[in-house]
């Protein structure tokens, strides 16, 4: 198991970005940063392929103009399972996010290599369908155990495998460890995931200190806070969410984990939070495998290492290298590669 990088530097990787939290926050930058560069939104697409596979956060954006469509070859409910690749694939988006815009890049890219593919969108607050993941990961949990069970009735299999994104590596953890999720779930591909809970903006220092300093004032802002996000608290280093999860298990025997993180994330912090030391935990840091990689949080799911390292968690037999190209933070690759996939 390699990890590497595990410092904070560069003036805490570039301050860290600290933007907003929703890839429509990032469209109207991102379409600025196209322009300059005078390229198109990468797509790439094999020539065997139904689906034309994206590595473009703007259109990743734009998808999310739909968020009740899943994403590009996800939900065919009459797929069914191969022999190499018997589990069917749940995908889990993340914080603020849907399936449709967490998904535009990996969901395509999974049913072009043969996977049965499956996408939903959880943890939504009424009058609000664009952004996910909201409501306590306790409540969001169950959803995605009722999606799950949906999956494998479809498909006769006995098995998941998750692939997740930010929350949609925390929250899955709460049904593997609470409601018998763990016998579930093969593999667990987790894309920014926050093992260890993110300190971003001081957040959890800030609540530490007012938890001392004064508890009542910090119940209330706590309230406050979760009145318009019950997750937002929960990924805090150190909240009572995350230590509950910790004292039931981290990585659980039986299921096979692969974290993929970003120096440059500025939502987890520090990056190293989503690393584990685990025997059955492989840790992936992107700008590792491709120097040239500048993702951020929100990037990733768009990122073509990031997107052969999934393909290669899930499907082992036939890895296949990463590809290593310039990956912008907030645009994706300006000229995407045409090698992403499973060998033959």
């Amino acid at each position: 198991m390699k990890i590497k990088h595990v410092g904070e530097t560069a003036g805490q990787r570039l301050a860290r970005r600290a933007g907003g939290s929703s890839r429509r926050l990032l469209a109207v930058v991102s379409a600025a940063a196209l322009v300059a560069l005078g390229v198109a939104a990468g797509s790439a697409q094999a020539a065997y392929s139904p689906y034309p596979v994206s590595f473009s956060v703007p259109a990743a954006v734009l998808a999310a103009a739909n968020p009740t469509v899943p994403p590009p070859g996800s939900n065919n409910w009459s797929c069914k399972p191969t022999a190499a690749h018997p589990e069917p694939v749940v995908l889990v988006h993340g914080l603020v996010e849907n399936m449709a815009d967490n998904w535009n890049t990996i969901s395509p890219l999974l049913a072009d290599n043969g996977f049965c593919v499956y996408a939903f969108t959880y943890g939504t607050v009424p009058g609000e369908a664009y952004l996910g993941g909201l409501t306590e990961m306790e409540q969001s949990a169950p959803q995605l155990a009722a999606f799950v069970d949906e999956v494998l009735a479809a498909t006769g299999a006995s098995k998941v495998d998750l692939v997740g994104h930010s929350e949609g590596t925390v929250m899955p953890r709460y049904y593997m460890e609470f409601l018998g999720g763990g016998a579930m779930v093969d593999k667990f591909v987790m894309l920014t995931p926050i093992w260890h809970g993110t300190n971003v903006l001081g957040l959890s220092t800030v609540e530490s200190l007012g938890d001392e300093l004064n508890p009542t004032v910090a119940a209330f802002v706590n309230s406050l806070i979760g009145s318009a996000c019950g997750s937002c608290t929960e990924f805090l280093t150190g909240s009572p969410f995350l230590q509950n999860l910790d004292a039931h298990g981290m990585a659980l025997p039986g299921v096979t984990y692969t974290d993929i993180v970003t120096e440059y994330d500025e939502l987890v912090v520090p990056y190293t939070s989503g690393i584990l030391n685990a025997p059955n935990v492989t840790n992936f840091t992107l700008q590792d495998q491709c120097p040239t990689d500048f993702s951020d949080h929100l990037t990733v799911p768009d990122d073509p290492t990031a997107a052969q390292d999934v393909l290669n968690a899930l499907d082992p037999a036939r890895a296949k290298p990463v590809p290593c190209t310039l990956v912008l933070p907030g645009v994706g690759a300006p000229v995407p590669p045409s090698t992403v996939g499973l060998a033959p």
